[in-house]
């Protein structure tokens, strides 16, 4: 029996990360180095390894991850049947998300990193890795689009998040939980997509775009939002009170902004689906809509600003984008 074809591909982070400099560690470990620490890996799967990035993911850019998209919709045209890719957990939600909306192929995308580096009593690195090669092998996520296995979890990139700093349990995906399981090397998936991936095509020469993540605080005159179109932003989004409201000092401003780029809101509580109709009160989700501001409706602040930038690059007009999240669930 031919054995299945991956390719783990690795950006650095916490799971790469062996070598101490001054009173911390740093990346210095590739794929092959990842995989010949775990010979196990060799007996699910033929293997291949591809040192992409060394880099913590908080120094990960959109030019990286839309070349790492290029690297993995090749990998799995021409020689690999799924792929796994390793990194720091810091940004994961938004680089699983990215190459959800951006690959093209249908086959098995898996992500996963380490909340604990390898110098560390009880390092998770080496079972989410162990984990993912046994999503990526099963089949079962073919057609689902990119997954994150922390933990033994599975989680849908449009639901995932990182709650917590160092947990190894940090990951989690409210409204709905992980997607599946693993149990005893059995790979489970109780939950699937109800709804056809929406996917993105960005030109990689397409001009670069920049997205404001500005979030509303009590007492904060808003000031540096005004200056927003001067500074060169293609869009904005805006981390809103509650269920999607800002204080009415702002609101000129918002409107302003929202006459020249796309300005979406969502909630700072990052969970839960920000309204429209309810509050009719200045300043409210209501007031934002009358106002040309778009509603990220379910979507959390930081994929919000994954989804418009990328429709941002992909050329897409301003009310384009707001039919785009206008018809998201």
């Amino acid at each position: 029996m031919t054995m299945p074809r991956v390719a783990i591909v690795s950006l650095g982070g916490t799971i790469s990360m062996a070598k101490k400099v001054d009173a911390g560690v740093v990346p210095n470990l590739d794929a092959e180095s990842l995989v010949t620490s775990l010979p196990e890996l060799r007996a699910i799967a033929e293997i291949k390894t591809v040192p992409f990035r060394m880099v913590a993911s908080s120094g990960l850019k959109f030019s990286d991850l839309l070349a790492l998209r290029e690297e993995l919709d090749n990998l799995l045209k021409n020689e690999v049947d799924a792929v796994v890719v390793t990194q720091g957990t810091d940004t994961i939600e938004e680089t699983s998300f990215l190459l959800n909306l951006t690959i093209q192929s249908d086959k098995p995308v898996v992500v996963t990193g380490a909340m604990r580096d390898p110098t560390t009593p009880g390092s998770d690195g080496q079972a989410n890795l162990i984990a993912a090669l046994r999503v990526a092998v099963s089949g079962f996520t073919s057609g689902l689009g990119t997954v994150v296995v922390m933990n033994d979890d599975i989680h849908h990139s449009r639901y995932v998040k990182k709650t917590h700093t160092s947990n190894p349990a940090a990951f989690s995906s409210f409204p709905l939980g992980p997607i599946g399981w693993i149990s005893e090397d059995r790979v489970r998936i109780a939950l699937k997509p109800a709804t056809e991936r929406f996917r993105i095509t960005v030109d990689a020469g397409s001009p670069e775009k920049e997205v404001l993540l500005f979030t509303v605080s009590l007492g904060d005159s808003g000031r540096l939002l005004g200056h927003a179109g001067e500074f060169g932003y293609d869009g904005i989004i805006l981390e809103a009170m509650g269920a999607g409201h800002v204080y009415p000092s702002i609101l000129d401003t918002l409107e302003k902004l929202a006459s020249i780029m796309p300005v979406v809101f969502a909630s700072r509580t990052r969970n839960g689906e920000v309204l429209e109709k309810t509050y009719s009160f200045r300043g409210s989700e209501s007031d934002l809509l009358k106002r040309g501001l778009i509603s990220a409706r379910s979507l959390d602040p930081l994929k919000a600003r994954i989804l418009l930038y990328l429709l941002l690059r992909s050329g897409r007009s301003k009310e384009e984008i707001r039919n785009v999240f206008n018809n998201w669930t």
